[in-house]
């Protein structure tokens, strides 16, 4: 029996946490950003998720993204080619009145940015380092160190990251990426979720592939 909109969907407002930090950020529908996350010029997409403790800076992020805790996305970078890499040369107004952030590394940094696609998980711990992307649907194993592009619906693990297997055939992966499911109205993934739970992936996808409502 169909139930009415008003009961089968929640307040899609972000949830954050009260001792989350949060700058110029971008928070889409059901978000939740755990305690003590801090994240800095960060787009978070719809109902993706970071667990406590958590970092992130010039980031963009897909919708559906699993962000574990204790996880470091596009991790600081500093300076090494010069006389000094702390950043008494970069920020120096922490320290002294009337010198100013280098905004030319401040620049650089923001050049470096990180992309994420949809339905990521980020395991524990695992550090994301300046200028990655990662495809949609994939893996990256707790304490991982990720200095490398991640394919889609691969699972990488390791310091530095490698490649440990794909999730899907390379078939089952391009039907999922056509399904498009992560851009489907909320109505029609409540209807879904029973057939994830219960399908096979490749059932699921002979399901729903025609459904167009």
């Amino acid at each position: 029996m169909d139930r009415p909109e008003h009961l089968v969907l929640k307040d899609p407002e972000p949830r954050i946490h009260t001792t989350a930090e949060l700058k110029a950020c971008k928070l889409g529908r059901y978000a939740s950003i755990g305690e003590r996350v801090i994240l800095r010029e960060v787009m978070v997409g719809d109902f993706s998720y970071f667990e406590r403790h958590a970092e992130a800076i010039y980031t963009t992020i897909g919708k559906f993204c699993s962000i574990a805790a204790n996880s470091r996305i596009n991790a600081l970078e500093h300076p090494v080619e010069r006389l000094t890499q702390h950043k008494i040369s970069y920020r120096p107004n922490e320290y002294f009145r009337w010198l100013g952030v280098d905004q030319a590394f401040r620049d650089r940094r923001q050049a470096k940015a990180v992309s994420i696609g949809h339905d990521v998980w980020i395991g524990h711990g695992a550090v994301i380092m300046p200028g990655i992307v990662i495809g949609n649907g994939a893996i990256v194993g707790a304490n991982a160190v990720v200095t490398r592009d991640v394919p889609a619906y691969s699972i990488v693990a390791g310091v530095p990251a490698r490649p440990l297997r794909q999730r899907f055939s390379a078939g089952t992966a391009a039907r999922i990426e056509r399904l498009g499911w992560w851009d489907w109205p909320v109505e029609k993934l409540a209807r879904a979720v029973p057939d994830m739970q219960a399908l096979p992936i490749e059932a699921f996808l002979d399901r729903w592939e025609n459904d167009a409502t």
